[in-house]
C-alpha cells in the first residue's frame, strides 16, 4: 500500500456533460437494467457510451475474458471518455488480473467505478497503479433502480473537493471507540480474502480497512475476519468501517446479531471500528467511497468519516486526460 509520501495518481475530476463508459469486466447483465441506468445517467446530465459486445455471453461471464480486457483497455484510452462505470459485478474480473495492460491504466488514469466483484479491479489500481479508485454505485444496478444512488457522495468524491464528510446514514455505530488516519481502501470482502496468496493480495498496511458483504452467514464473516486476523493483515490498520452488511443472517431468529460477532473478532484490535456504512451492497442510496485517498475515522458517542485530500484533478494534461 502506498505510504502517506506516496505519489497518488488522480484522475480528471467529473464534471456535468461528460462522457461515462460503461463496462462489463464481471458476470453478462441484460438489456434492460443497462438502459434504465444509462437513461438515469443522461437524466444526471452525464452521456453514457458502451460497445454492443458489452452484453455478449459466455457462461456466466459477460463474453469472453479477451473481450472485457480489451473492452477496459479500450475505454481508459479513449480521449472522449471521462470516467469508467462498471454495469454489475457477479464474478469474473480475477480474469482479467494477469491479461490486462497496466501501463495503459498508468498513462490514461480515468475515474473507474464499482464494487462487489469489482473489488479486485479497485485494489490493484490502488496498489499496482497508485490509481485514486471509487467503491460506488454501478449502471445497471443502483443506477437502473429510483433512489439507488447517494446524490452527495458521488459528486463530492468525483468533482475535485478537497475535504469532505461522507454522509453517514442512518444505522452507522460504533463498535470500538477511537481516532485514527489512514489510507481507506478495501470493498467486499469476500473477495479481498479471495487475494490472499496470489501476485493480487491486499496491503492493507496503515489503512482504513472498508469491509461490507452480501447474504453471508455470520459464521462465514467471522471465519473470512479470521483468516484476515491471523495472516497479520490487521496488524498495522487504522481502523475499521463496516457496511450495510445486507442479508448476513444465519435465521431471522438467531440470538446474536452480526455486529456481536464482529466485535468478537476485531474488538481487541485497538483501532476505531464502526458499522452500517452503506456503500456497495446496500438496501437503497449506495454511497461512493474513494479508495487510495487519507481519510479521518472518529468513533465514540457518534461515527465521523472524512476524506482529507482530492480524489479526482480539476486539471490534466491531455496526455493524462486521453489519448489523442
Amino acid at each position: 500500500m502506498p505510504s502517506t509520501d506516496r505519489q497518488l495518481v488522480k484522475p480528471p475530476a467529473l464534471r456535468p456533460g461528460d462522457t461515462i463508459g460503461v463496462v462489463a469486466p464481471a458476470s453478462n447483465l441484460n438489456r434492460t437494467d443497462l438502459e434504465a441506468g444509462c437513461d438515469a445517467l443522461r437524466d444526471a446530465g452525464y452521456k453514457p457510451f458502451y460497445f454492443d459486445s458489452i452484453l455478449d455471453r459466455d457462461l456466466y461471464f459477460a463474453g469472453s475474458t479477451s473481450r472485457r480486457t480489451r473492452e477496459l483497455e479500450d475505454m481508459f484510452s479513449r480521449k472522449e471518455i471521462r470516467a469508467i462505470l462498471c454495469a454489475r459485478g457477479g464474478y469474473g474480473s480475477n480474469y482479467l488480473l494477469n491479461g490486462l495492460n497496466l501501463e495503459i491504466v498508468k498513462a490514461y488514469p480515468k475515474i473507474f467505478i464499482g464494487y462487489s466483484d469489482l473489488t479486485s479491479l479497485l485494489d490493484y489500481f490502488v496498489d499496482a497503479a497508485g490509481l485514486a479508485v471509487f467503491h460506488g454505485p454501478m449502471a445497471a444496478k443502483d443506477w437502473a433502480h429510483p433512489g439507488g444512488v447517494d446524490l452527495t457522495s458521488w459528486p463530492a468524491a468525483l468533482s475535485g473537493l478537497a475535504a469532505w464528510d461522507v454522509p453517514l446514514n442512518d444505522g452507522v455505530i460504533g463498535l470500538a471507540e477511537g481516532g485514527a488516519e489512514g489510507v481507506l481502501y478495501g470493498g467486499c470482502l469476500s473477495i479481498l480474502v479471495a487475494s490472499l496468496g496470489t501476485p493480487y493480495e491486499i496491503k492493507t498496511e496503515d489503512t482504513i480497512l472498508f469491509l461490507e458483504d452480501l447474504a453471508a452467514k455470520p459464521f462465514q464473516i467471522d471465519r473470512m475476519l479470521m483468516q484476515l486476523k491471523l495472516g497479520g493483515h490487521f496488524d498495522s490498520i487504522r481502523g475499521i468501517v463496516f457496511g450495510e452488511m445486507l442479508d448476513c443472517v444465519q435465521a431471522k431468529d438467531q440470538n446474536y446479531t452480526l455486529e456481536e460477532v464482529v466485535e468478537r473478532v476485531v474488538g481487541d484490535l485497538g483501532v476505531p471500528v464502526a458499522y452500517g456504512l452503506r456503500s456497495g451492497h446496500v438496501s437503497r442510496s449506495n454511497i461512493t467511497l474513494p479508495l487510495g485517498v487519507r481519510a479521518a475515522l472518529n468513533v465514540s458517542n457518534s461515527v465521523e468519516l472524512k476524506i482529507l485530500e482530492s480524489a479526482t484533478a480539476t486539471s490534466v494534461s491531455s496526455r493524462s486526460a486521453g489519448r489523442e
